[in-house]
């Protein structure tokens, strides 16, 4: 497929710029893949969609307030830093994105707040960007919260267009679920989810299983290329322990579903799976890029919010539900006054 089919006009005035205060009164689009039909639910009315011995699997990462200011030595320049991964604690090695990267070379030292946290350019010419050496006269766990401490978090662009980073989303761009620190992007779809959500899940017997893939830079890149085959994704870092793989293959066993909320963990899912179906443990890095057509052998059922157009999430979407089907409720959607992108509303596809 090619990259202009994802194409389709997503109005300013349907970007949610704010979650609502009850996360779970959402509303929810149920697609039914088999029937082909298109049901309008909120999202208090998932719970009816899993049964006893189901498995959801949540992607328990958690983002960093990634996007920081300093000051370039001995200039008036403000160098905008997004923190991409840690490297290395010993030596607080960081990659990072520099702007405008024209003014950043090897050796400019770069100084955030007061001038208590200094970097230093290490390497100019990685992949990803800059690498940094961050210099701070205290401890790895006080350097590590006074830097995260400055940071703000990476909502995405077209939000940031219409407003501006404010305090409460610290806590609304997390899953309540969030655990292990990584990702420069929410799983959104997991933002819906409240305790309320959970307990009633946990009641029904319905099993909910944590792994965790850091969602990248390439979450926020466009897709430049018209051929999809000749698109590269950036690299995530992911794992599934025995424990999860286990749960999740039992479910699998005993005949009952597994749901993953968005499309980080089906595509971890994807990443760590035999022909056969199950799962197996991993941990390291996946750079799967997942798009139409494509035979998907982990999951039943698939979490999603309403992603932008042309992006890698929808890709995946339209690859799990179906091109055809899944664009029209895209269309259907937009014209019912959906709101979309992370803050947004939500799609269960069964």
């Amino acid at each position: 497929m090619k990259l202009s089919q994802f194409k389709y006009f997503l109005p300013q005035e349907q970007i949610a710029l704010h979650p609502l205060e009850d996360r779970d009164e959402d509303r929810l689009m149920v697609v039914d893949r088999k029937k082909g039909t298109i049901t309008h639910r909120l999202f208090k009315d998932i719970t009816e969609y899993f049964d006893n011995q189901d498995v959801i699997v949540r992607n328990n990462t958690k983002v960093l307030p990634a996007v920081l200011v300093a000051q370039k030595e001995n200039t008036d320049t403000f160098i905008n830093v997004f923190l991409l991964r840690e490297l290395e604690q010993e030596s607080r090695l960081w990659d990072a994105l520099v702007d405008p990267a024209r003014k950043i070379r090897i050796g400019n030292k770069l100084y955030f707040d007061d001038g208590s946290l200094v970097a230093e350019v290490i390497d100019n010419t990685t992949s990803r960007g800059r690498t940094l050496r961050f210099l701070y006269a205290g401890t790895y766990e006080e350097f590590r919260a006074k830097l995260l401490s400055l940071g703000q978090m990476p909502l995405p662009d077209s939000i940031l267009r219409l407003r501006d980073v404010e305090a409460c989303d610290q806590q609304d761009y997390q899953t309540i679920y969030a655990q292990k620190e990584g990702a420069v992007t929410s799983p959104s779809a997991g933002l819906h989810f409240t305790k309320r959500i959970f307990k009633i899940l946990e009641i029904k017997g319905v099993d909910c299983v944590d792994i965790t893939l850091h969602a990248g830079i390439g979450n926020f890149r466009e897709i430049d290329v018209e051929d999809l085959a000749k698109h590269k994704i950036d690299s995530e870092e992911m794992e599934i322990t025995p424990e999860a793989a286990q749960r999740i293959n039992a479910a699998k066993e005993g005949g009952h579903r597994v749901c993953c909320v968005g499309t980080t963990s089906l595509k971890a899912l994807e990443s760590s799976v035999y022909m056969s179906g199950m799962i197996k443990p991993y941990k390291g890095w996946t750079n799967k890029f997942i798009f139409p057509p494509y035979d998907f052998l982990s999951a039943d059922a698939l979490l999603t919010n309403f992603n932008p157009p042309q992006s890698g999430m929808l890709m995946i979407a339209c690859a799990f539900g179906g091109y055809e089907l899944i664009m029209k409720a895209y269309k259907e959607a937009l014209n019912e006054r959906y709101r979309f992108l992370p803050y947004g509303d939500a799609m269960l596809i069964i």
